[in-house]
């Protein structure tokens, strides 16, 4: 009967659950707490499961409304005849951490709200769930970005194109190198958040931290989008840098696109490293 009850706030969907908990089912003694085994690499139970399926739609949709909300912010500040017309770069960092922040509460109990192949790939390499549905959730978030910045094109053809479509480059007066650098710290500030907030151990110590954790995730997109915007547009996310690169479809788009894949994929790749050795220091408990 307990099972039952918690069965939709895990992060990951019902049956087949990540084995990373949120809200109620981590909120035990923390003297009594043990780490949760690591996910299979392979579950094909995985494959024959409707929350399995109904977890990556949840991540195509919230992807879907993320890209078209941020790409639809991005396109109205840059038709602006000027900043103060519109609501500039702080605007476009709130429209960000915003939708991520109301995206990861919605979709948190039913696929995890990851919305991003880099928070996949780093809760992948600290085994928090499957490479079955780490694959799954990347192809449905990219689906759902290409989308997402279709309908936005479709809205304003002419002014999309000509105001670049959003789509993330090295801007003007910075390297490839400092491109590369803002988006693995940035990834790597996102990734560590959205460990330190689901993290199951400080769930069951503290009541109040699993209703929260959408917030700091949804606060740390904010503030690295205020920093990095000036350098590359910020990625930090290689969904939604794939579905503006495809929809705006012009070689500026794509020259350094590899930048969006190698620098939030090295970033999250650290924070899950840095979480699990470092904070968590699974490894040295296994060997006790």
């Amino acid at each position: 009967m307990a099972e039952a009850k918690e069965e939709d706030v895990h992060l990951g969907a019902n049956k087949f659950t990540e084995r990373q908990p949120i809200g109620t089912a981590a909120q035990t003694d923390d003297k009594d707490y043990k780490e949760p085994p690591p996910a299979p690499l392979f579950e094909p139970g995985e494959l024959t499961s409707w929350s399995f399926y109904r977890a990556g739609i949840a991540e195509f949709i919230a992807t879907f409304l993320f890209l078209y909300i941020s790409i639809l912010t991005v396109m109205g500040v840059n038709r602006a005849p000027n900043k103060c017309a519109s609501v500039g770069i702080q605007g476009i960092a709130w429209a960000f951490g915003g939708m991520i922040f109301a995206l990861v509460y919605c979709t948190a109990g039913i696929s995890g709200g990851h919305i991003n192949p880099a928070v996949t790939f780093g809760l992948f390499l600290a085994r928090k769930l499957s490479l079955t549905r780490a694959v799954f959730y990347i192809v449905m978030q990219c689906l759902g970005a290409i989308c997402g910045a279709g309908v936005v094109k479709g809205f304003m053809v002419g002014p999309y194109q000509r105001l670049k479509g959003g789509a993330n480059m090295v801007n003007h007066g910075y390297t490839k190198g400092d491109a590369l650098g803002a988006e693995i710290i940035g990834t790597f500030v996102l990734v560590y958040t959205v460990f330190s907030a689901t993290d199951a151990k400080r769930n069951a110590r503290d009541s109040h931290v699993p209703i929260l954790a959408p917030l700091p995730i949804g606060f740390a997109v904010f503030l690295v989008h205020l920093a990095t915007i000036p350098i590359t547009g910020t990625g930090i996310n290689p969904a939604r840098s794939l579905g503006a690169a495809i929809i705006y479809n012009k070689d500026q788009a794509w020259d350094d696109h590899w930048i969006f894949w190698v620098g939030p994929f090295i970033g999250a790749g650290l924070a899950a490293i840095y979480h699990v050795i470092v904070i968590r220091a699974i490894p040295f408990k296994n060997r006790d």
